[in-house]
């Protein structure tokens, strides 16, 4: 049974521990991830640039007065990023679809991914809609010869403002040369997760949502426990669990996410892989040696 969220602490006391890393010096061709915290991340695959909803305002609202970034969270701007091949955005959400980011975005994007709907926003924000590729579910484009990206299902809602469900709420998976990652989005736990491990066969890294959630959201948002099944059911060789440490959208204790999906995973037979980097760390895609530590026990 669901464990009821604490409502103690849902803002860290200090300082979160954070690592800025100089995209100028990166190799292009090299694979590699960057987590920007929430659900935020920079991904390099053979040779293109992917970013998944990026949220670089410092607060995941419609004014920036409410749902501000932890303190030491948002140490990265839209001008850090380097030239992008793909921006993909997962749902219309403030969380994952922020106006100023995309806008000081717009001249460094090749192309926009998204789920049916949420182009217009993109058309009415003066994005070139040449540029703007809309997918339903279980759809699969390719962009270039050297990428796949499939639409696939979620189990969530969208919607900004007064308008509510006028889009499509989406997972994406990238497929590169022997790389595959999925990308989760935001939703609840079905079905879903394990007929796409078993289209796919095992994925390499899936980027799962795990915090924000609670008992009456159940059905829209992943406890961390269900990341941890989800993750097992994608056949996932690496979990990179998002969507915490960054905002205060939900009820649980700011670092309850990262505690209670290791917890889970120590007693499993059959330990998974989880990647924890702190928010700017690189994470080498073709190193298996890679450590990170649980940054968030030291945190206040």
């Amino acid at each position: 049974m669901l464990s009821q969220p604490s409502s103690k602490q849902k803002k860290p006391k200090t300082e979160i521990s954070t690592v800025k890393t100089d995209f100028s010096a990166l190799n292009p061709q090299e694979n590699l991830l960057i987590w920007f915290g929430h659900s935020s991340c920079y991904i390099q695959l053979n040779g293109k640039r992917f970013l998944i909803d990026p949220i670089f305002s410092g607060y995941a609202s419609p004014v920036s007065f409410v749902n501000k970034a932890f303190k030491g969270t948002n140490i990265y701007n839209a001008s850090d990023i380097p030239d992008i091949d793909y921006l993909i955005i997962t749902h219309d959400h403030w969380d994952h679809l922020d106006y100023n980011t995309v806008k000081e975005l717009k001249p460094r994007v090749g192309k926009v991914v998204c789920p049916l709907g949420v182009g217009a926003h993109f058309v009415r924000w003066d994005f070139a809609a040449s540029d703007i590729i809309e997918m339903d579910w279980n759809e699969m484009t390719t962009p270039d010869l050297s990428v796949e990206i499939y639409c696939l299902p979620a189990r969530h809602f969208s919607g900004r403002a007064l308008k509510q469900k006028q889009s499509l709420w989406v997972s994406f998976l990238i497929k590169s040369g022997s790389h595959t990652i999925f990308i989760s989005g935001d939703g609840g736990y079905d079905t879903h997760f394990a007929n796409i491990g078993e289209q796919f066969g095992a994925i390499d890294f899936a980027l799962l949502e795990n915090g924000q959630y609670g008992n009456s959201w159940r059905y829209i948002h992943l406890h961390p426990e269900e990341v941890l099944q989800a993750g097992i059911d994608l056949r996932a060789k690496y979990i990179i669990p998002v969507h915490h440490s960054k905002f205060c959208i939900s009820n649980h204790s700011w670092n309850e996410p990262m505690q209670r999906i290791t917890a889970a995973n120590d007693q499993l037979e059959n330990p998974k892989r989880i990647l924890t980097p702190k928010i700017g760390e690189i994470v080498f895609l073709n190193d298996t040696t890679q450590i990170f530590t649980k940054w968030w026990k030291s945190i206040e």
